[in-house]
């Protein structure tokens, strides 16, 4: 493994920055060869280094996005119904908490509030 860069280079941080928007983990990106470590990366988030904060934000909502296209192709590339519906589970609950007002369960609780609604009802009667 070569040595991993610690400088900010723009041509590095745009090569991190899209394979973000596909999807890919940054733990995964940055343990590639000639790639800087997670928090340095991290790091250049924080620091907001050359704008680097909003573009990484954006990669990775569009990374998010690409997760939930995985999703729905889930069903036709499973090799089995096992492994393929835990993988769903695993996306879909990572995907809820990284984005819950785009991913999350609230649809669900908005359909358990409006069943207790109507219990509720039909006590009174």
């Amino acid at each position: 493994m070569s040595g991993r860069p610690t400088l900010f280079r723009e041509a590095l941080a745009e090569q991190i920055l899209a394979r973000l928007a596909l999807g890919e983990s940054l733990r995964a990106i940055c343990r590639a060869d000639g790639m800087p470590a997670e928090s340095t990366v991290r790091l250049w988030a924080i620091d907001d280094r050359d704008g680097f904060a909003a573009r990484y934000a954006r990669a990775r909502d569009l990374g998010l996005d690409a997760l939930a296209d995985v999703l729905l192709e889930i069903p036709d590339i499973a090799p089995d119904a096992a492994s393929g519906r835990l993988r769903f589970e695993v996306l879909r609950w990572y995907l809820s908490k990284l984005a819950p007002k785009r991913y999350g369960e609230r649809l669900e609780a908005a359909a358990k509030a409006a069943l207790s609604h109507e219990e509720a009802l039909r006590e009174l009667e």
